[in-house]
């Protein structure tokens, strides 16, 4: 017997798979459609932002500083704030190292992120439960006490203790052997809670994210002449780099 199929069906339900997803369980009534309802917002957002920032360049002056000489370098020198945390790096250690080994190893570690974790469950979660939010907060506290005492142990102790040893000794045997160090330390810090492969990468990544924002912060607010720690209201004129 000849069967008739509906000539404007255009698909089929070829096979039905079980996945885990944020979504599973949940119908439609609870989720919105990214058009019109996401872009919408998102335009709006835009619009408030183009008019907050017009109004600020109407009503607030940018004062200029004078025109630059080249014959003179300023003191301190520093780069733009958003690059304020590679120029402390480049103070504590040799600039191929702290200029192009650790940005790239940096950048192959987040390139390498989906592949070493690959499992399905939590996607979409912040810190993926409640063990991740612990796993954070720890690496939080541990990164930046550990960066603050290697900062001021660099300023006044290691500068005097090192004078005349080879370059490679305070340029590249001691941060190498700092950064694998704290590396361990921070995995042993989060092993007893017997972390998932997706919690050890939230531990790194959050390290890599304190890291970069607590050495922006003492390079702007924290160096003065000669690019040596000073008190934020010790900071000579121009010490800002904004």
């Amino acid at each position: 017997m000849k069967q008739d199929f509906p000539r404007d069906k255009t698909y089929g339900l070829m096979a039905v798979i079980r996945r885990k997803s944020p979504m599973v369980e949940k119908g439609p009534e609870d989720t919105l459609a990214s058009w019109p309802h996401l872009l919408v917002m998102e335009v709006l957002a835009l619009l408030a932002i183009g008019l907050l920032l017009l109004l600020i360049s109407v009503f607030i002056n940018a004062p200029l500083r004078e025109v630059a000489n080249p014959d003179v370098t300023e003191n301190p020198a520093k780069a733009p704030w958003y690059f304020m945390n590679l120029q402390e790096l480049l103070l504590h250690m040799n600039p191929s190292l702290a200029g192009v080994i650790i940005p790239s190893i940096l950048i192959l570690f987040l390139m390498a992120i989906p592949y070493l974790d690959r499992h399905l469950g939590d996607v979409g979660v912040w810190f993926a439960g409640r063990r991740g939010k612990a796993i954070a907060l720890r690496t939080t506290l541990y990164t930046t006490l550990a960066l603050v005492g290697l900062i001021l142990f660099d300023e006044y102790i290691r500068v005097r203790s090192l004078i005349g040893r080879p370059e490679i000794v305070p340029g590249w045997i001691i941060p190498i052997v700092t950064i694998l160090g704290l590396s361990l330390g921070l995995y042993g810090l989060v092993r007893p809670l017997r972390p998932s492969t997706r919690e050890l990468v939230i531990a790194y990544f959050t390290g890599f994210i304190v890291t970069y924002f607590v050495l922006t912060i003492v390079g702007l607010f924290l160096r003065g002449l000669g690019m040596h720690l000073t008190l934020p209201w010790e900071l000579p004129p121009g010490a800002l780099s904004f």
